[in-house]
């Protein structure tokens, strides 16, 4: 009558559930102890049993001959009874046994065409006193995924959870890396307990070589299995495994494309890149056909994942590699890509080929010798390359103001767009060439000057770019601060732009000013190259509000060191040919970068009157029904918008894609940033899968970071996240994951910056330099390791941040 557990896998008489039971033992796993009653047994049989088990509380459940197969689970149909005392355990049997009778078992089995007639055995099982109990699968038998394990939680108990009395808590799993991909409920589980329940499913299907649905409970911190039934479900297809890898890094580009972005600024984004950069290769002599032979390449520079956008770092080592010189000096090129880390040898290998050697080695320095006389070539001509851009640009711009794409047809417009793209994306020549000198000169004299004067060489090099005057970066914070004077003699103008009085704001002096800086930089708006960023004419708000901070702006004027050419001539006195080299290897940096920043704001124009340029086709689109709002046409793809235009659309329902993606960028922009840098094995799409690690609380009162403009501050630290909403009294110091040229209506306020990305020619780094102001960047997790509203010290020339500065 009695089964004991260790016999039950072999016993059919001891059903279904048992025998797995059983089985489960036998490998080994942490069973709850256990016997199984086939009939009904005799008093003192079942005391025996029961003394081997202990003193209770038990669980007598079921375990049918047909319970818990691979084709049906009988889940929920038998008699299961929890916490029975030592002297209750007989009459649970009976009921157990009872249960086949009921009305539900006949018709869960006429329905699925099982016989009947055979009644339950009952296991009977040492009551485990959870702290946490719950259910986990091996697969989804929701969706039929077998990439994903799923595992579901409650304190106490699971037997309303299982009986789906109450929801719990739920996990889903990445079952490639363990990975958390999603989550609800606030179940107080542990990664480390989640990480053993999703290794215990794992173990069980692997023991049974079929997806498994498994009851566990955690105990005295304790895992233990409840029980193994198969998932009875349809499921999909195991996904293959795939070895390939990717890099993706966003440790550079997210200056420029901060946070979530749309769709639209995606592809736009995407064919610029392409286009310019196989330009740029071209120019730096390489053949037209390996361009075309590695279009995919340049296609495929940047990745958007969870809405982020990302290099493909493997296809910028590639375009990289296909330039002359790259297999004799790797490690320079990730140097001057601002590469943090190399690349793994699995994703680089195959990446350029093998090392050049004897006459390959002669045939790569002469290719190299052909890219230098092309750059002095390029150098030489830069000046009327740069007028000529600028002329290209501004015929562009003045056949498309935007009074005259409000009046113009969609054909007009995708015609508008076209000419945009061939007139300028495929014409780049003049911002990436002084891009990549820049990167040269800068490198060049920064390395000779420290090399021959140390720390003091660094100084004046930094002294040299600051104030160049023409820095056209610099104009915004210089105009609002001229602003917030006019506005600083008149009190009740300074209140009007603190709570953004737009009448009594256009009825001021301040009228006028306000209307030309918004002609010039009205594009100049905070994430300014994201197409579905709110320009200033839409919005002026936080240009109000700057105007109204600097209007109790009382920061002296920046303070400059003496003359940092004559410090460099008396330093170097004595040495004339390294003073004649300095000088002019810095005359040329310092031109370099302001032209870098000066080029950069004609971007700045571009990527504004394209966005003017695609917001018409929305209002448009939205005119013939085919979007909800005008403003939906960011959440449709340029080949969409375009082909939706001239014929090559594959979906008319551009509202059904928009809603889609809506929900998509509402679900991404509820979720942690993706990690700074993510390898992704298999195809890209995984890589939204990939968990964020939580960031450890910073320790200590000091961190160092890259300083990039001279002075020492000591003020109220304000941390920003979105300059749109946030803003900060004068002369507080201003703290922030990554800025970009919309930010500088608080640079006119801030006394000091320190920002968490960047390098020494960022845009953070030159405009500071600029106006004077001490700059740190590069500190890493600054936003949570200095809190809001604390006093700190940051000193622009060491790179030293100091919290409760006195």
């Amino acid at each position: 009558m009695i089964v004991a557990m260790h016999e039950a896998a072999g016993t059919p008489a001891a059903g279904g559930k048992a025998r797995a039971l059983g089985r489960l033992v036998s490998e080994g796993f942490d069973v709850p102890r256990f016997f199984v009653a086939t009939d009904t047994p005799d008093e003192a049989e079942l005391d025996t049993a029961l003394a081997e088990l202990g003193e209770g509380p038990f669980a007598v459940r079921s375990s049918g001959v047909q319970e818990d197969g691979v084709a049906h689970s009988h889940a929920g149909q038998f008699e299961s009874i929890l916490n029975v005392a030592r002297g209750d355990v007989a009459d649970a049997i009976a009921r157990v046994f009872a249960s086949d009778e009921a009305q539900g078992v006949a018709a869960y089995r006429a329905e699925r065409g099982l016989a009947g007639g055979e009644r339950p055995a009952a296991i009977v099982q040492v009551m485990v006193p959870a702290a946490f109990a719950g259910v986990a699968f091996s697969a989804d038998p929701v969706s039929g995924r077998r990439d994903r394990i799923i595992v579901s939680a409650t304190e106490g108990l699971g037997d309303r959870l299982v009986a789906g009395e109450i929801d719990g808590a739920t996990w889903w799993i990445d079952a490639a890396n363990g990975d958390v991909i999603e989550s609800s409920g606030d179940v107080a589980l542990t990664l480390d307990q989640i990480a053993a329940v999703t290794a215990l499913v794992r173990r069980v299907e692997q023991a049974f070589g079929c997806a498994q649905d498994i009851e566990w409970a955690f105990a005295e911190g304790r895992l233990h299995l409840l029980q193994a039934r198969p998932i009875t479900s349809p499921l999909r297809d195991a996904p293959i495994d795939d070895p390939g890898l990717a890099v993706f890094d966003n440790s550079n580009i997210v200056e420029s494309y901060p946070g979530i972005v749309s769709p639209l600024t995606f592809s736009f984004a995407s064919y610029a890149y392409a286009r310019v950069y196989m330009a740029f290769v071209a120019l730096l002599g390489v053949s037209q056909e390996t361009v075309r032979q590695n279009r995919t390449v340049f296609e495929n520079m940047l990745v958007r994942v969870n809405g982020r956008v990302y290099y493909n770092l493997g296809n910028w080592y590639r375009a990289l590699a296909l330039l002359p010189g790259y297999a004799l000096n790797r490690r320079y090129m990730e140097t001057m890509m601002g590469v943090g880390a190399p690349l793994p040898d699995a994703v680089m290998a195959g990446i350029g080929g093998a090392p050049a050697h004897g006459l390959g080695k002669v045939r790569e320095y002469l290719r190299i010798a052909g890219v230098a006389l092309g750059l002095v070539r390029a150098a030489w001509k830069l000046p009327r390359t740069a007028r000529d851009f600028r002329a290209r640009l501004d015929r562009a711009l003045a056949a498309t103001t935007p009074e005259r794409l409000r009046t113009m047809p969609l054909t007009a417009l995708a015609a508008e767009y076209r000419r945009i793209e061939s007139d300028l994306l495929d014409r780049w020549d003049a911002p990436i060439v002084n891009d990549f000198l820049c990167m040269i000169a800068f490198g060049a004299s920064r390395r000779m000057l420290e090399k021959w004067l140390g720390a003091d060489g660094l100084e004046i090099q930094n002294d040299v770019l600051i104030g160049q005057g023409d820095i056209i970066s610099a104009r915004p914070a210089q105009m609002i601060r001229a602003m917030g004077g006019i506005a600083a003699a008149d009190p009740a103008l300074t209140a009007a732009l603190e709570r953004d009085d737009r009448a009594a704001i256009a009825a001021s002096a301040l009228a006028e000013p306000i209307a030309a800086y918004i002609a010039e930089f009205g594009d100049r708006c905070t994430e300014e190259l994201k197409l579905e960023s709110v320009t200033l004419d839409e919005d002026p708000r936080s240009l109000h509000a700057a105007i109204g901070a600097a209007a109790y702006s009382r920061s002296p004027a920046p303070v400059r060191n003496a003359d940092p050419l004559a410090r460099l001539d008396a330093a170097l006195r004595g040495k004339p040919v390294k003073r004649r080299l300095a000088r002019v290897m810095l005359r040329w940096a310092k031109a370099r970068v302001r032209d870098r920043e000066n080029l950069r704001y004609e971007r700045t124009r571009i990527f504004g009157r394209a966005r003017r340029l695609l917001l018409a086709v929305g209002r448009q689109f939205h005119a013939h029904g085919l979007i909800a709002d005008p403003r939906d046409i960011f959440l449709l793809t340029i080949h969409e918008v375009l082909g939706t235009i001239e014929g090559f659309a594959t979906s008319g329902n551009l509202a059904g894609l928009a809603e889609v993606r809506r929900a998509e960028m509402a679900r991404a922009a509820a979720s942690h940033d993706p990690h700074e840098r993510i390898l992704v094995q298999g195809a890209a799409f995984t890589a939204t899968h990939i968990g964020t690690v939580p960031i450890a609380a910073e320790q200590g009162s000091e961190r160092r970071g890259t300083g990039c403009s001279a002075g020492r501050v000591t003020a109220v630290a304000r941390v920003v996240r979105d300059p749109r909403t946030q803003h900060i009294a004068s002369g507080e110091i201003l703290v922030a994951r990554h800025t970009d040229p919309g930010w500088i209506a608080l640079f006119a306020s801030a006394s000091a910056i320190v920002v968490e990305r960047g390098s020494l020619l960022s845009h953070s780094a030159i405009v500071a330099r600029e106006l004077g102001i001490p700059c740190v960047v590069g500190l890493s997790n600054a936003t949570q390791w200095i809190e809001d509203g604390e006093t700190i010290e940051v000193d622009g020339a060491s790179g030293l941040v100091r919290r409760n500065a006195a």
